[in-house]
């Protein structure tokens, strides 16, 4: 998108830049706020060199840079304004995407990391904080397409393509008839079609005919499922709506979606969308297979972020229902455009807020019975460094396109032909919890959905009829983990599989029958090996000790902690106290009273197993805990 960002982003002048304008910076910033950035850079530029820079002046640098997708510049700059005083957290996030882009992760994150302190509460700083490995992840993720830049594009911007009935349709800024855009000095955007050859080629190349292209902007094309109609993005100046920049004398549009009907003479009949606003942009169209729902991209009030993606109904006559956001899963305080709903209903998108590998990423999600499955980055080779956007893909043949302005490409913005190599999907897993008594569903059990490694992904309540659902990955093995106040808590693995629905049951005990006359009966309190602390693991099992503590107020109790024979005796002495001890903090921790609970180590001297040799079966029923009942 480095040539396009007015037309398919939006500019962003960053609340410091609006208090330090100055009379030496006067001309640079009429044109930074009239959008032409690259004249601006050479005003800002010669303030520099003259030595009157000042903190101001580099931030006004580097978001001219960052606006245009120059990265190494805006990361120069950035650089320099941070170094001159300035501490703006939008600023922050900008400087961490374009050294992302540049292939600098660890800076990237340690300035995510002052992002994040910054705006602790923001959508991007949480789900940084809550994933900062997601780097790895991403590029480590196994390779799902191929990609390969196509043959059709040119020095200037493309983008967006979109088959339809034997013909491609791209957007670009190729046509030199059309006076050029000060923020680029490239011609304004319009949108082209190619014929499909029997071999697959695309050939001749044509302005498209008929009443869509002006001599404004226009991009993005979307069509109903009898190509008849063709949804697409104009700018609001062909409606002469605007508004007037007071600094630049600028005049500003917005984007507004329109329709237009295919004849024998092309496409004609355009109508505006009774959606749009003067106040807002509407654009990045995508019809669903069905023809009954369309999506989009807008900066409507009432959104979560700079840009939302949206959904509204499509009658048999064309005629849009009311705008509804997609919800603050999908929707961040970034970016998401591009919106693009396949024929099996998997919503692919652009976000800048999502975690990605720099720029914007293209990210995929599913709605299965009405629920949103988990964002996931479409992994590389589909993004790269740089922007990636403009996703489509027959689910069918697997095959679609993908527009960059990633390194190799041969213009500013390229579109790129992909090919699905993996499936993609996702797995609903539906859990009921059941009294393991009398078989009655309990409601209002707490659930945790944690992944192999034991961390938590999801929380959740069961329903009224105890169920609780949950949406993962395929081929990702689970846990399911339940609470309940009167129950022993419980857990059922549950193994990764391609199915779309994996349903499980979850008996819970009731908590008076694991306390027997000498002990409270706990399943295996684990330690990893050589260590002392308490584990997620141990805490889920610990938790039950501390609900019937909580149960019978006068019970007592002596926790004992066991070792195998690996070690010397006196060290198997200390490890078991040592993890006796914690255990009894653990307890005292969540509420119970010091004087109810106490701790001693065995060491090896009571094993469950007297063995000599042992398996490493035998070793791990040695290494044990007991609570032991003193009083009750």
């Amino acid at each position: 998108m480095k040539h396009i960002q007015l037309f398919i982003v939006c500019a962003l002048i960053s609340s410091f830049s609006l208090t330090a304008q100055n009379s030496a910076t006067k001309k640079a910033d009429k044109l930074f706020a009239k959008y032409q950035f690259v004249d601006a850079i050479d005003a800002y530029n010669k303030l520099v060199e003259k030595g009157e820079a000042d903190a101001y002046v580099y931030s006004q640098l580097a978001e001219a840079n960052y606006n245009i997708y120059s990265t190494e510049a805006a990361e120069k700059w950035y650089a320099k304004a941070f170094e001159a005083g300035a501490n703006d957290a939008e600023m922050i996030y900008k400087y961490s995407e374009m050294l992302k882009a540049n292939g600098k992760y660890e800076a990237s994150n340690t300035q995510m990391d002052k992002f994040a302190a910054m705006k602790p509460s923001d959508d991007r700083a949480m789900m940084y904080k809550s994933n900062p490995d997601y780097l790895s992840k991403i590029l480590d993720k196994g390779k799902t397409f191929n990609v390969q830049n196509l043959d059709i594009n040119t020095a200037s911007s493309d983008f967006g393509g979109t088959l339809q009935d034997g013909k491609l349709y791209i957007t670009t800024s190729r046509n030199d008839n059309r006076k050029k855009y000060g923020w680029n000095e490239e011609p304004f955007l319009d949108i082209y079609e190619y014929t499909v050859a029997e071999d697959g080629t695309y050939q001749g190349e044509e302005l498209l005919e008929g009443d869509i292209n002006t001599k404004y902007h226009e991009g993005l094309v979307s069509f109903t499922p009898d190509g008849k109609t063709m949804y697409f993005s104009r700018e609001s100046f062909f409606e002469n709506i605007y508004e007037k920049d007071s600094l630049s004398n600028t005049k500003i549009s917005v984007l507004h979606l329109f329709k237009a009907t295919k004849d024998s003479d092309g496409f004609s009949e355009v109508e505006a969308l009774t959606i749009n606003s003067p106040n807002y942009s509407i654009k990045n169209p995508s019809v669903s297979a069905d023809g009954s729902m369309i999506y989009f991209a807008s900066d409507m009030p009432g959104g979560y972020g700079k840009f939302d993606i949206y959904k509204a109904t499509l009658d048999a006559n064309g005629n849009v229902g009311t705008p509804e956001n997609l919800g603050q899963k999908v929707n961040t305080e970034g970016q998401e455009m591009f919106p693009y709903i396949s024929s099996d209903n998997t919503l692919y998108f652009s976000s800048t807020g999502h975690l990605g590998l720099g720029g914007m990423d293209v990210f995929h999600t599913k709605e299965i019975d009405g629920k949103m499955a988990p964002i996931r980055n479409a992994g590389t080779p589909i993004n790269s460094n740089g922007d990636d956007f403009a996703f489509r893909m027959n689910e069918e043949t697997g095959e679609g396109f993908v527009s960059s302005n990633r390194e190799g490409g041969k213009g500013s913005d390229d579109i790129y032909a992909i090919k699905k190599l993996q499936p993609l999907c996702d797995v609903l897993i539906t859990g009921t919890v059941v009294d393991e008594k009398t078989g009655d569903v309990i409601a209002g059990a707490t659930t945790s959905l944690a992944d192999a490694n034991g961390n938590i992904l999801a929380t959740k309540t069961t329903n009224a009829e105890g169920i609780v659902e949950y949406i993962v990955e395929c081929e990702t093995d689970t846990e399911l983990q339940v609470t309940m106040e009167g129950y022993e808590s419980n857990k059922v693995s549950v193994d990764g599989t391609n199915e779309e629905e994996v349903a499980v049951s979850v008996p819970l005990t009731p908590i008076e029958e694991i306390v027997t006359p000498e002990e409270v009966v706990l399943n295996p309190i684990y330690f990893e090996f050589d260590k002392s602390n308490i584990t997620a693991k141990a805490a889920f099992e610990l938790d039950n000790l501390v609900q019937v503590m909580n149960k019978y107020p006068d019970m007592v109790i002596e926790a004992t902690s066991h070792t195998d024979f690996r070690g010397s005796d006196s060290y198997n002495q200390g490890l078991s106290e040592r993890r006796a001890q914690t255990t009894r903090q653990y307890i005292i921790s969540k509420g119970i009273d010091a004087s109810r609970i106490s701790a001693s180590g065995k060491g090896e001297t009571e094993p469950a197993v007297d063995c000599n040799p042992c398996s490493k079966e035998q070793h791990q029923l040695n290494r044990r805990s007991q609570f032991l009942i003193v009083k009750q």
